[in-house]
């Protein structure tokens, strides 16, 4: 096993907080990444983690060595990417996230043709709709809906996207339209929220008269999935705030209805963040050029889509 092998684990094992999390990141057992912690213990003379039954805590030493360890890996990704720019063969592994309806809907699908066009070039992809720690857990890529907040990463915009306020026929006839944004609370409608540890979605941004306004909105019950809360909002348990291009075939239908036009959230961009060094890598670029195309030209044939009944407001 080579010592960029042992320090790439231990590396992973600081920063995933188990032998087995450290080993699913990088496709081996673990009792493989066991052995590589150990040879290179061995091979520096110095225990490098407390080890207990339930979890490995890094030693003084351990510690010291991460610091150093990091810029191995750095310094070799960045020259791994140096030579691909001169070979024109890019090659090597790169970690991309993404929001569970934009993974399914544009980003994974796109995969096995990014593939094709550059086979040396491995992708593992995870989706989540929890706010991943890009640089903690290794990510090259990550492709959301929303604002960038770290100034250690930085951003590329794909494109703004609208989100509507919508919901079933079945619970606007149920439960009424709210006239106002202000209804949505005045009249206890039942929301559907994204919510999980972290999260900050506890309420909607919509326009109204006065400009951008915050409302605190609530509902029976909640869901770390974005497509679980669409699921719900079809089968008339709630209102839903989404993006245009993810509920678009369902208005087109019927089966939602947008409300509030007159108040629509505010709209929020779909970009591509990234740690600031890893761009230098051309994989990274690659990825963000090709996904960035195929998810301007996939959500505008979205939107291009004629309804097949005339969108509606809601019953009156």
């Amino acid at each position: 096993m080579s010592y960029l092998d042992n320090v790439s684990v231990f590396v992973r094992v600081i920063e995933l907080g188990t032998l087995s999390a450290a080993g699913r990141d990088q496709r081996v057992t673990p009792a493989v990444a066991s052995n590589r912690i150990k040879e290179l213990e061995r091979h520096l003379g110095v225990r490098l983690f407390n080890r207990t039954t339930r979890k490995l805590t890094p030693t003084e030493h351990g510690r010291v060595f991460y610091k150093g360890a990091i810029k191995i890996i750095e310094a070799v990704k960045e020259a791994e990417g140096t030579v691909a720019d001169l070979s024109q063969n890019p090659k090597g592994a790169i970690r991309i996230t993404a929001p569970l309806g934009i993974g399914r809907r544009l980003i994974a699908p796109g995969i096995p043709a990014f593939h094709a066009m550059y086979p040396d070039i491995e992708v593992r992809l995870r989706l989540s709709d929890h706010n991943v720690d890009i640089v903690s857990e290794g990510i090259d890529i990550a492709f959301k809906l929303g604002v960038l907040e770290d100034s250690n990463l930085r951003m590329r915009g794909i494109l703004n996207s609208e989100r509507v306020i919508c919901a079933a026929p079945t619970y606007l006839e149920r439960r009424g339209t709210p006239a106002t944004a202000d209804a949505l609370i005045a009249d206890k409608h039942d929301c559907l929220l994204l919510r999980y540890p972290g999260s900050k979605e506890y309420f909607w941004t919509l326009q109204t008269a006065d400009g951008l306004r915050k409302f605190e909105i609530s509902g029976p019950y909640d869901s770390d999935d974005g497509d679980v809360l669409t699921e719900w909002a079809l089968e008339g348990h709630g209102i839903i705030n989404k993006p245009l291009f993810e509920v678009k075939g369902h208005l087109n239908n019927g089966t939602l209805v947008e409300i509030l036009a007159d108040s629509p959230p505010a709209q929020v961009q779909l970009a591509a963040i990234y740690p600031h060094k890893r761009f230098q890598d051309p994989k990274v670029r690659l990825m963000i050029d090709f996904m960035a195309e195929r998810c301007q030209r996939l959500i505008g044939k979205m939107l291009e889509e004629r309804p097949t009944k005339p969108r509606r407001q809601g019953p009156r």
